[in-house]
């Protein structure tokens, strides 16, 4: 049976869990975004009171603006690929570094309907998350394969993002 469509509705109860959730620990958090276009951070602030918890977001579309706007080594990004565990986990790195937030996630995927290359087909997304513990910051990351059009990966990237971020 295929999964329901992701709503604005699931979206938005998302984005309230992860704001009571840093509201409740004193934490900001902050994103990192490429295929998702700044959703994530759309999402968020969309919460009433959001400017008490989120920090900034980022949107990092082009190799050059992940290396400029988040310090992503060229090296990794020619290395690896922007779809990529690397690039992900230095993206999250990155906006933590720049914004000072204690919390951050970010992506990069093939949303459609083109790009796919070799091993990464539309829908592959790579998402991380990053946590600052005093001066040690810790970084989960997963792969996702998300099916559907580009509207349909979008918004299953955001959903992803945002469970991630209640879950930290």
């Amino acid at each position: 049976m295929p999964r329901a469509k992701t709503t604005d509705a699931e979206l938005k109860r998302l984005a309230l869990r992860v704001g009571r959730h840093l509201l409740g620990g004193a934490r900001c958090v902050t994103t990192a975004e490429s295929c998702t276009g700044g959703w994530i951070a759309k999402a968020l602030t969309d919460v009433a009171g959001s400017s008490q918890w989120f920090v900034e977001g980022f949107v990092t579309y082009s190799d050059e603006s992940k290396r400029r706007a988040l310090g992503v080594p060229r090296p990794v990004l020619q290395a690896h690929g922007a779809v990529s565990e690397a690039v992900v986990r230095a993206m999250a790195i990155g906006a933590l570094h720049r914004s000072g937030a204690a919390i951050g996630v970010a992506v990069t995927g093939i949303a459609g309907p083109g790009g796919a290359v070799p091993g990464k087909p539309v829908g592959t997304v790579w998402l991380g998350w990053a946590v600052r513990r005093g001066r040690r910051i810790r970084v989960a990351v997963q792969l996702k394969h998300f099916r559907g059009d580009r509207d349909a990966v979008r918004r299953k990237t955001v959903a992803a993002a945002l469970k991630g971020l209640v879950d930290r």
